[in-house]
């Protein structure tokens, strides 16, 4: 007679048998990275990037797709992200510390644990920088009128509650000055009005100000060692004012993701990083790699929401 418990360890068996298969055979359709921006800008550029360096590392027929949804400062598409189904088909671009401050200015239908942090490519460090023909040649310049004349030194910014806001606020408080912020539509146009001298500093990441130099005079790196895209710019850290701020772009996936999936991706996007020809890539596109994956990376994202409302709290900006 056979026993039931036999019976049921036989089944058991069988159904682990035949599920082994179809764990192993993720991505088994397209997988979609959205991208909260329009299609050409940095984060599009490091989606696109990515997610080839990623159909090579998952193996197979794996197949990545970008998709744009542009609009409100990111939030829709990260909204998007954190409302999709969380099986490893939809993943999205995740912006630090822009995706978590936009929580705390507006109503979002997402919040720091609507996510699986999966991992961070790249940090685009502040910088500090001022006209070529401003006549200020360092940052103790700048914050020596800065001192001298409390609120008349304009800072253009590419828009208020982002990294650029976070970075003047924490340089003026480092410094003990008080500064005028001139919040623009974009890097683009703050970067303009720096170097037509309608502005007398700015601050933006060090990536925005490539291609610029003949017009601008980057004065300090606000990071914890200087760039090799920029070895001779000291950081602020460097001058006496421990400030740290910058872009983080990275990829995410909704809460809630499979165990045995997020491992594939994570260490399939260690893969993608180690890879080589990626790090030439991402080197030849200007964007300054900084990769965490999975705890560290939501580590970090804790780290700059912490930030991001301690500032909100002093200082709200709406």
């Amino acid at each position: 007679m056979k026993s039931p418990m036999r019976g049921l360890l036989s089944g058991l068996t069988i159904l682990g048998l035949s599920a082994a298969p179809a764990l192993a055979e993720y991505p088994e359709k397209p997988i979609e990275i959205i991208v909260g921006y329009s299609a050409g800008g940095g984060t599009d550029v490091l989606a696109r990037t990515v997610g080839g360096y990623l159909e090579k590392a998952l193996g197979g027929e794996a197949s990545v797709v970008v998709k744009n949804m542009p609009g409100a400062g990111g939030q829709i598409g990260f909204t998007a992200v954190a409302q999709a189904k969380p099986d490893g088909y939809t993943l999205g671009t995740f912006n630090l510390p822009a995706a978590l401050a936009l929580t705390l200015d507006r109503e979002a239908d997402y919040d720091a644990d609507s996510f699986t942090y999966l991992a961070n490519f790249v940090k685009d460090p502040n910088t500090i920088v001022v006209s070529k023909e401003s006549g200020i040649e360092s940052l103790k310049d700048l914050l020596d009128r800065a001192a001298k004349e409390p609120g008349r030194v304009t800072m253009g910014l590419s828009a208020l509650g982002g990294n650029d806001h976070f970075a003047g606020i924490l340089m003026e408080s480092a410094a003990g000055v008080d500064v005028s912020f001139v919040p623009f539509k974009g890097a683009a146009n703050a970067r303009a009005a720096i170097m037509g001298g309608h502005v007398m500093e700015g601050t933006m990441t060090l990536g925005q100000t490539v291609g610029y130099e003949d017009n601008l005079r980057v004065l300090a790196v606000l990071d914890t060692e200087r760039s090799p895209f920029a070895p001779d710019v000291p950081t602020a850290k460097e001058l006496g004012y421990d400030v740290e701020m910058g872009s983080y772009r990275g990829l995410v996936a909704p809460a809630g993701l499979p165990d045995a999936v997020r491992e594939k991706l994570v260490t399939a996007l260690r893969a993608v990083n180690d890879n080589p020809e990626f790090q030439k890539t991402m080197v030849e596109q200007g964007n300054p790699a900084s990769f965490v994956a999975g705890e560290d990376f939501a580590a970090l994202a804790g780290k700059q929401a912490t930030v991001a409302g301690k500032i909100w709290n002093a200082t709200p900006w709406k």
